[in-house]
């Protein structure tokens, strides 16, 4: 790279950055922080280049010590401006206004440079001397561009360490979140399930009240019966014996019963008692010796309880899965073409110099990601009934008859 080359590249790159400058409003405070901070940049190596490589070889030529003084007021000058406009907000409405004087400022310092630095260096060296100053500023700035990308590299560094800090510290407060909301379920699934055991173990204590209450009332109903029946047998062996004590005695020789009168009142006594035999009721013609055994059954008494049978568990994770998208990208370069002209009539200025400066793009992809929603996890429990047969063996009183000398079983048993 010549001299001249090296010299302007800084001045063009400079003019595209005043240029995307004056193109931001006052809301776009990043953005011009950002391109500032690139043109601030840019410019003090352009003057810094000067300083270090090119006047110290004017201040040896007596014909240009007055050049290189009129060169360090104006690098003065420019880094008064830049500073002022780095100290100024973004957003003032004033910070457009002193970019543009900046420009001026630096536009008329590089002419300066082209028309009158440049070619002194070059008629004051011979052209190893000047290859010898292009090949240490060409160090001079790859230096700077290596500083320069080590720096950019740390920060990277910096905010992805910071970065994997947060979502670290994110994770485990989601973490402690998720183990704080599974405690709470299992407290309260636990607290369900003791109170559905106390509410089954109070239904099954109701229902075994309920029956033993039943049983209480057959017993005393059967007592009460039995009882009854035990005084109406009372009552009837009573009467009979009054009956009996108080009926004339027969002396045993009929000739004295027809002549007491015995014989012929014993035939109505004889029916009247046959027609009460008859008239009694079949409760008071039982025997008074008369027991009773009861026969007892158990009832299957069925209740219910809650009982955990397991837990079910949805846990949300992150998954990262690659993807990729073609994007059409444009991509501008100068094209420099030199053809015979169809006349060789001049119609514009000729014999003076001319800089046209036309800027190459290229469109990079830029990478923004959106969250939305794409599907729902509904978590319920669902209540179903089902009939299950229960099968167990319940235990019930027999008797067992013997009469005479013959064995005769005969099974009876309670039903409710």
């Amino acid at each position: 790279m010549t001299l001249r080359a090296l010299m302007l590249a800084g001045p063009a790159k400079a003019a595209e950055l005043f240029t995307r400058l004056a193109d931001t409003t006052d809301t776009a405070v990043k953005t011009r922080e950002r391109v500032f901070a690139e043109l601030k940049a840019g410019l003090e190596q352009h003057v810094d280049l000067e300083e270090r490589h090119l006047f110290p070889i004017l201040r040896k030529q007596p014909d240009t010590k007055d050049l290189v003084a009129a060169a360090i007021r104006d690098n003065k000058d420019l880094r008064a401006k830049l500073a002022e406009l780095e100290a100024l907000p973004k957003n003032d409405e004033t910070f457009l206004g002193k970019v543009a004087d900046l420009e001026k400022t630096f536009r008329q310092h590089a002419r300066d440079d082209k028309r009158e630095l440049l070619p002194a260096v070059q008629a004051a060296l011979s052209e190893e001397q000047v290859q010898g100053v292009v090949e240490k500023m060409e160090t001079s700035l790859a230096d700077a561009e290596q500083a320069r990308l080590d720096q950019a590299e740390q920060k990277r560094v910096a905010a992805r360490h910071e970065r994997e800090g947060r979502e670290q510290a994110e994770a485990q407060a989601q973490q402690e979140q998720d183990a704080k909301q599974e405690r709470q379920a299992a407290a309260r699934r636990a607290k369900e399930a003791t109170r559905a055991a106390i509410e089954a173990e109070a239904r099954v204590a109701d229902l075994a009240t309920q029956e033993a209450a039943k049983q209480t009332h057959d017993a005393a109903r059967a007592v009460t019966v039995a009882a009854q029946r035990i005084t109406e047998r009372a009552v009837e062996g009573v009467e009979r014996t009054a009956a009996v004590a108080s009926a004339p005695q027969k002396t045993g020789v009929f000739f004295w019963d027809m002549m007491l009168g015995l014989s012929a009142a014993q035939p109505g006594r004889a029916a009247g008692t046959r027609e009460a035999s008859r008239s009694a009721p079949v409760s008071q013609r039982a025997p008074a010796n008369e027991e009773m055994i009861q026969l007892a059954e158990e009832v299957l008494v069925v209740g219910k309880r809650t009982v955990n049978t397991g837990t079910t568990r949805v846990r949300r994770y992150v998954v990262e899965t690659p993807v990729e998208q073609q994007v059409t990208l444009v991509r501008e370069r100068v094209v420099v073409e030199r053809r015979r002209p169809a006349t060789n009539k001049v119609t514009g200025e000729a014999f003076t110099e001319l800089t046209v400066e036309i800027v190459e793009t290229d469109e990079v992809p830029v990478i923004a990601k959106s969250v939305q929603l794409r599907e729902e996890v509904v978590i319920r429990t669902e209540r179903t009934e089902h009939v299950e047969t229960v099968r167990d063996t319940v235990r019930q009183d027999e008797v067992e008859i013997e009469q005479a000398n013959t064995r005769q079983p005969a099974r009876a048993g309670v039903r409710g």
